[in-house]
């Protein structure tokens, strides 16, 4: 084995099998709830047919969650065993130096530094990653409770925060997906293949490339000091009862959390009750209608039932006001103007005035096609008063 290829451990089998678990809930999470999101496009309805339904795929959906809030619960807890009883330091915490180590490898693949940043354990982007999923994990969590208890969360705030924790829930869920895709899948998986998370070990040419810093301290011996063990004990003996209550604690809200209610997971069939109907032995009269008053048929069709009105709106605004033709009386209308009568009653085809105000000829005023009708039957019919 040459230099290059000597590996160092950089994770152990615990971790390695909560990536695991992490990768199996989350790509769950991601499949059922995409295809809830975009339901109406062929794949979402392909898939959820072949999940066996809508009412499984929420279910599906629902058990993924609730693996990935247990490990949640999980790594909190470990994370304090860390923290407490090992004393290591919080290497996910970004720090001043990642601001500089992100600056340094910009201007480096830039060409304006020869020499890449040496990392430490966790460079920059994979500490932005840990923050992203901590967040994710933060906002997922509490719109998914709203979404899967909308009674319980209505009875605490208003109802409008249902459907506004629907669309962050699902716009947060595309973002943490094109995350891994876009960013996760081409550091870890397409730039060069990191098998840490599989195997547990990193060559040595990878650590000089990505966590030199780390590098450096495990060659010199000084990763991480050991704990003596008497007071490994002591902090045990604090750490082990803590540690079993927050356990307790935590499955216990993951429980409450997923058997509050069920309202979200099924789909409520509709109700098909057989309802009375009250019928009144006998039956109730319809009311009798009122006739509408008719008009006599000889005043149907004459001056003072609405063609005078036809003159005033159509030729009043000439014809009775400057000399000659005027419209203003039944008696003037009939005496006619200056070249003479313009209607002769009973004759309307010899009527000078249907040919003047007809439409289209031009003429100031003219008659709309419903008017020239009703006035050419009333001169037919004699022109009556």
């Amino acid at each position: 084995m040459t230099e290059e290829q000597k590996k160092y451990m950089r994770f152990g089998v615990a971790r390695r099998i909560e990536h695991l678990i992490l990768i199996l809930s989350f790509s769950t999470l991601a499949l059922t709830g995409l295809i809830q999101k975009y339901a109406l496009s062929d794949i979402s309805l392909w898939l959820v047919s072949a999940l066996g339904g809508i009412t499984t795929v929420r279910i599906i959906h629902r058990v993924a969650a609730t693996i990935f809030a247990l490990e949640g619960a999980y790594h909190v807890i470990h994370l304090g065993y860390i923290l407490y009883v090992q004393r290591k330091e919080a290497s996910m915490i970004p720090t001043l130096k990642d601001a500089t180590d992100a600056l340094q490898f910009f201007l480096h693949n830039l060409g304006f530094r020869k020499e890449a940043p040496k990392m430490p354990r966790y460079n920059f982007t994979e500490k932005l990653e840990y923050l992203a999923m901590v967040w994710g994990f933060i906002a997922m969590g509490l719109t998914g409770f709203m979404l899967w208890n909308p009674i319980a969360t209505t009875r605490i705030l208003p109802g409008v925060v249902i459907p506004a924790a629907k669309a962050a829930h699902g716009l947060e869920a595309v973002l943490a997906v094109l995350a891994i895709l876009l960013w996760h899948f081409y550091n870890v998986h397409i730039k060069h293949w990191n098998w840490a998370m599989i195997c547990g070990t990193l060559t040595r040419k990878q650590m000089e490339e990505e966590h030199a810093e780390e590098l450096e301290k495990m060659e010199q011996g000084n990763t991480w000091e050991e704990i003596d063990a008497k007071l490994y004990k002591k902090r045990m003996s604090i750490y082990m009862p803590f540690s079993i209550v927050a356990s307790i604690a935590l499955v216990a809200a993951v429980i409450y959390f997923i058997t509050f209610e069920d309202t979200a997971i099924t789909t409520i069939q509709p109700v098909h009750a057989e309802v009375e109907i009250y019928v009144p032995r006998t039956p109730t009269p319809f009311p009798t209608a009122t006739p509408l008053p008719t008009m006599d048929p000889a005043l149907a069709n004459t001056w003072s039932s609405g063609i005078d009105a036809i003159f005033q709106k159509e030729c009043s605004l000439c014809h009775g006001k400057n000399g000659g033709l005027s419209v203003k009386s039944y008696e003037q209308l009939l005496a006619g103007g200056d070249t003479g009568m313009v209607l002769i009653p009973g004759d309307p085809q010899a009527s000078l005035l249907l040919s003047v105000a007809a439409p289209g000829n031009g003429h100031p005023g003219q008659f709309t096609a419903d008017e020239l009708a009703r006035v050419f039957e009333w001169i037919r019919d004699g022109a009556k008063k």
